[in-house]
């Protein structure tokens, strides 16, 4: 299964389409970081927390875009009439199916990493600040159920229907202008703009509410349901 894997990060990772959404997400996450980030939000410091998690729920949207193109590379009708030949393998679908679900979700670990980097060079080079402990939860709390719920139901979606994808990459572009709810801010960014403000403390530490902790912990375990459930429908479609 080890080799499955390096091979399949190889396949995602080493071609134009990464290198390119690489590119786009340096140059995008330059501006957000040069004309928003800079000046802080809600009265923070750029370099808070609050500031940070910000420019990640910025980023949130290629970030899912690039998570359900990599999964495009196993969904497509073309990838799943080449599935034939692996099936016959005498290694069981599934361990693929998991090995191919891994190399995505590093694809995705490692775009959320470029742009985690991208903002620590900025904020050495503009402020000569390094205190990168305190940046871990919001990242966390940002980023990982985002990722992995795209990761499990775009796998669910492709095996429906490979076209499904695609559409399901407009979710966060639709999210952006609905007035969520407060335990729902993470996902288009009002929690990061409105939760210091009520805090009612200059520059306040990172806090995060209950109702927006147990949102998450439920969009991850939702995540990975959907992926198991994608593996079992993939199973008895082979049948």
């Amino acid at each position: 299964m080890g080799k499955i894997f390096r091979y399949e990060c190889r396949r995602l990772l080493w071609n134009k389409f990464f290198i390119g959404l690489a590119v786009v997400l340096l140059l995008y996450g330059a501006l957000v970081l040069h004309a928003v980030t800079i000046l802080g939000v809600a009265h923070t410091a750029p370099f808070s927390p609050w500031s940070f998690g910000d420019y990640l729920s910025r980023m949130l949207p290629l970030l899912w875009i690039g998570m359900l193109f990599f999964l495009t590379f196993y969904t497509s009708p073309k990838a799943r009439r080449a599935a034939a030949l692996t099936d016959a393998a005498p290694m069981p679908p599934r361990r693929y199916a998991l090995a191919r679900c891994a190399a995505a979700l590093t694809g995705g670990a490692l775009l959320s990493l470029l742009c985690m980097v991208e903002a620590a060079v900025f904020y050495v080079r503009m402020f000569g600040w390094c205190g990168w402990g305190s940046l871990l939860l919001p990242a966390l709390a940002t980023l990982l159920p985002a990722l992995v719920f795209a990761l499990g139901s775009g796998w669910l979606l492709g095996q429906i229907r490979p076209w499904l994808v695609y559409v399901w990459m407009a979710v966060p572009f639709l999210l952006a202008a609905l007035p969520l709810p407060e335990a729902l801010g993470l996902w288009n960014g009002s929690f990061f703009t409105a939760c210091p403000l009520a805090l009612e403390t200059l520059d306040p530490a990172f806090v995060l509410p209950v109702a927006a902790a147990a949102a998450q912990a439920v969009l991850l375990a939702a995540g990975a349901a959907l992926l198991a459930w994608g593996n079992r429908l993939r199973n008895i479609t082979k049948k």
